[in-house]
């Protein structure tokens, strides 16, 4: 692996300060020089020299909420409906999909089948298949009659639906430990309703000795927890358990906010914006008019998440993109939107939305400091982009302007060099 150098670009390290105009030297694996100007790094011979002709230079973007398993459908029953062979060669190729979009990291927020993120992750660390850096998670883990439990009284088979379906603290010990077993890196509970499922987005349906059992399992075989959490109540029980990583929290009240303040360097949010604005405004053709989607209480929860959002922001709360993307209206590869929506919704700047993107990404991938940034000594994970997301976030949607993707000081896109 030669040495490489982007000189002449135009360098946004996500450390907060303005981009500037430097060079990157990349040996390795890892960032070994960081300079502004142009001439000054020091290279061995046969360094692979990239004039990047002004181009914006910055770290690989984090997904906080992924789901490959999801495969673009209109229904959730059709997650579950692919086959196991099928479901695993969709993974892969998504997962490729995610790092052609310049998404170098993702976070599993659940799979449809037990081990689906578990062979993904461990295709893409052994080189088998690209992909991005990745946190395997398990199935969603639901409460019976709860968000995921897709079985019926005529059909009483777990196997129809995406989540492991349990009942009481015992239950729930045996579903954590299953789930270390198989190897994931992540737990996912299922907290709260969702409304296209016909249960009110506001229920919270597991206990408090539920979410302990399994809070207390998942610490003790050093595995991380995530949570569904919609309803005030389920962000509460995320805060007194622990959990760290709470998808959503649109109906947090003053109290769940107020908890999540006094622990915000415990706890991340990726709110899933995008499935709630396309939801919205974008999937009359699957059946889901404005008015429908009014009907079914996304409406109201839109506006809720946007309060939700802004205050959190102003808070200091840890929010990051990611937008349950893997339906027919969110379809996977369109994630940078969510970039946008954080703006809009959120209340960030576009410098915040691209930190959240970057260097939150770090964190929330547990390597802070190696991780989302571009410093010395950290991962050579990068982009470099035809334009300036900070003056336009739109253009990290478009794969053309995306010239170059490293990861790991590889290149899974190689610049085009006259």
């Amino acid at each position: 692996m030669s040495d490489i150098l982007f000189t002449n670009a135009r360098v946004f390290d996500a450390s907060g300060a303005q981009p500037f105009d430097g060079e990157v030297l990349v040996q390795g694996n890892r960032i070994t020089q960081v300079r502004r100007g142009r001439g000054e790094a020091v290279c061995s011979a046969g360094t692979q020299v990239i004039d990047a002709a002004g181009a914006f230079l910055m770290p690989g973007m984090t997904e906080a909420h992924t789901h490959f398993a999801w495969n673009d459908q209109p229904t959730l029953a059709s997650i579950q409906m692919m086959p196991p062979e099928e479901h695993a060669l969709w993974c892969i190729r998504v997962a490729k999909r995610y790092l052609d979009m310049g998404w170098t990291s993702c976070v599993g927020a659940a799979t449809a089948k037990p081990r689906l993120d578990v062979v993904t992750r461990n295709a893409i660390g052994n080189g088998e298949f690209p992909g991005p850096r990745y946190i395997a998670g398990s199935q969603e883990i639901a409460h019976l009659g709860g968000l995921g439990d897709m079985s019926l009284p005529h059909l009483p088979f777990e196997e129809l639906s995406f989540a492991h379906v349990v009942s009481g603290p015992e239950e729930m010990r045996k579903a954590v430990r299953m789930f270390a077993k198989y190897g994931v890196d992540q737990i996912k509970l299922n907290l709260s309703g969702e409304f296209i499922t016909g249960l009110p987005a506001e229920l919270t349906p597991f206990s408090d000795e539920e979410v302990a059992m399994a809070t207390a399992e998942a610490r003790r075989l050093g595995k991380r927890v995530a949570a569904h959490a919609r309803s005030a109540e389920s962000v509460k029980q995320c805060v007194r358990h622990g959990i760290e990583v709470i998808y959503h929290a649109s109906f947090a009240d003053e109290e769940a906010l107020d908890m999540l303040e006094a622990n915000k360097d415990k706890h991340f949010v990726a709110p899933g914006l995008a499935w709630l604005v396309n939801t919205c405004f974008h999937a009359k053709d699957y059946g889901i008019t404005t008015e429908a989607a009014a009907q079914m209480g996304y409406m109201r929860e839109l506006e809720a998440a946007t309060e939700t959002m802004h205050e959190m922001h102003k808070r200091g709360i840890r929010i990051l993109p990611g937008g349950d993307y893997g339906f027919a209206w969110v379809p996977h590869g369109t994630n940078a939107n969510d970039l946008q929506y954080l703006v809009k919704y959120a209340g960030m700047t576009p410098m915040e939305s691209l930190l959240a993107a970057t260097a939150r990404g770090g964190e929330i991938m547990m390597r802070p400091n190696e991780l989302g940034q571009i410093r010395e000594g950290y991962l050579a994970d990068l982009l470099l982009v035809d334009g300036d997301p900070l003056q336009d976030l739109s253009v990290l949607l478009d794969a053309q302007r995306l010239l170059a993707i490293m990861k790991d000081g590889v290149f899974h896109k190689a610049p085009h060099v006259v």
